[in-house]
């Protein structure tokens, strides 16, 4: 043992070559940090301080390093100790506060890292390793969740999982969550494979596609769909698989009608007997004003339905927009950077709810635990973010000066996204980002007939009517 860590001495860095380090925040994931800077032999890190608003934290030591005073002592901090780096290590932190340490940093003219957030670490410390540049995921979705382990290990460890839109961007972090639970068996469906195969290699970069856990399946192929719920039987599901590109399904809301309700339809009759099934929705759901909120909505009315009906627990869990999920804001806004702009935004006021991926997975799966039968769970996302501000960040961070253009509202956009609908109550009674609302049952009647083929204008009027809640609810 001490020849060991005589050796890792050894190999590290000479203290002149290392960066001079400032930490901001002096909790555990600080702690777990210095303790990397200390005795990881790949560490280019020497601590020369920490900062922490806690006045009990004054005049002490954190893993041997002293605390220098609260956020607003960084710029001396920054003078005495000679530091080039401020590293932001609050993992549970929200945005503001990153955005804040960040322009102290900026101000006293050093860099800034961040540490991740602790959804993204959820199987191992923090260590020198994960400091990263800070991203636009830091400036705007941090939010700290807590989490029921045993809640969540309850109903997934050991179980039989489906998640179907495996390859997209939700579906594949539900997997890997998923995976951390020590599933029996988890199954990844998804009708594109490509995708299929990334979110495989990302649980296992030794997989084969010969691997059964890869289901390559259309939602659209009822008796497809049919036969692996009655050949594989799930316990879990999680409806992932959806259209969701509100202008393209303005214009083909047929396509909606086929996948997102039609397919939809096709899992929750399929998923007879299984004992969970969560269906992924959408803020958009809520007093919807465009094909892709019908279509969602329709979904989880659908889904109450079933609820009524069969004896495990159908519920769907509403959320607004994540970052850096495909087709999102944030990657084209990355792709009109990388092409030297400008970035597009529809209105210098419009507004929507964002949160990582990482972090509305989390709480997907923790609302899946504590949901009932026939609700909607809507995932609390903090307060609503000017799109302007997410291009106003993301170009600050850009290489070089990107141009703003503002291109106007299109067709079924809000200003304003909303998460609850009319009527529907905001009553948060196990957990305090998780909301848990009504939702009126749908008969599947109303929608086999749906002409998918209909003139757009016409079918999305039909889509409409079908959310209205007095005019076609059955029970």
């Amino acid at each position: 043992m001490l020849a060991t860590r005589y050796e890792r001495w050894r190999s590290r860095p000479s203290a002149g070559l290392k960066t001079r380090a400032l930490l901001f925040g002096g909790g555990a994931a600080a702690r777990d940090l210095l303790h990397s800077m200390h005795f990881d032999p790949r560490s280019r890190y020497v601590p020369v301080g920490v900062l922490d608003d806690d006045p009990r934290k004054r005049r002490t030591r954190v893993a041997g390093v002293p605390v220098l005073g609260d956020r607003t002592a960084l710029a001396s901090a920054v003078a005495r100790t000679g530091a080039t780096t401020v590293v932001f290590a609050v993992s549970d932190a929200g945005a503001p506060l990153v955005r804040e340490i960040r322009a102290l940093a900026d101000a006293a003219g050093v860099r800034f890292l961040v540490v991740p957030a602790m959804s993204e670490l959820l199987d191992h410390e923090i260590g020198v390793r994960d400091l990263r540049e800070v991203r636009v995921t830091d400036l705007l979705g941090r939010v700290q969740i807590e989490t029921d382990l045993d809640a969540i290990a309850g109903y997934l460890t050991g179980k039989r999982v489906l998640v179907t839109g495996a390859g997209g961007s939700i579906g594949s972090e539900l997997c890997r969550q998923i995976n951390r639970f020590s599933p029996a068996e988890l199954m990844m469906l998804d009708r594109d494979e490509s995708a299929l195969q990334a979110v495989q290699l990302s649980l296992d970069p030794r997989a084969t596609l010969s691997d059964p856990a890869v289901i390559l399946a259309s939602l659209r192929d009822v008796d497809r769909i049919r036969a692996i719920f009655r050949d594989r039987r799930p316990e879990v599901v999680f409806h992932a698989a959806a259209l969701k590109h509100l202008p393209l399904l303005e214009r083909y809301p047929g396509e909606a009608v086929k996948t997102n309700i039609w397919g939809t339809l096709a899992v929750l009759e399929a998923a007879s007997s299984v004992e969970r099934f969560v269906n992924i929705s959408t803020d958009k759901a809520a007093d919807p004003s465009s094909v892709l909120g019908y279509s969602k909505r329709i979904t989880e009315r659908l889904t109450a339905h079933t609820a009524a009906h069969r004896p495990g627990t159908f519920l769907s869990v509403r959320f607004g927009n994540v970052l850096g999920s495909r087709g999102s804001v944030f990657d084209r806004f990355t792709a009109q950077i990388a092409d030297g702009g400008p970035i597009t935004v529809t209105h210098p006021d419009v507004t929507r709810y964002f949160m990582t991926i990482q972090e509305a997975v989390h709480l997907v799966i923790q609302a899946a635990a504590i949901g009932h039968g026939g609700e909607a769970l809507v995932l609390q996302m903090g307060e609503p973010v000017r799109i302007a501000d997410v291009a106003r960040q993301m170009v600050e961070l850009a290489p070089a000066p990107v141009d703003i253009v503002y291109t106007g509202l299109r067709p079924g956009e809000k200003m304003g996204e909303v998460l609850f609908g009319a009527g529907e109550e905001d009553r948060r009674t196990d957990h305090p980002l998780i909301s848990h609302v009504s939702v009126p049952p749908l008969d599947p009647s109303a929608v086999r007939h749906l002409a998918a083929n209909a003139d757009p204008a016409a079918l999305a009027g039909s889509l409409a009517a079908l959310c209205t809640v007095p005019a076609l609810s059955f029970s």
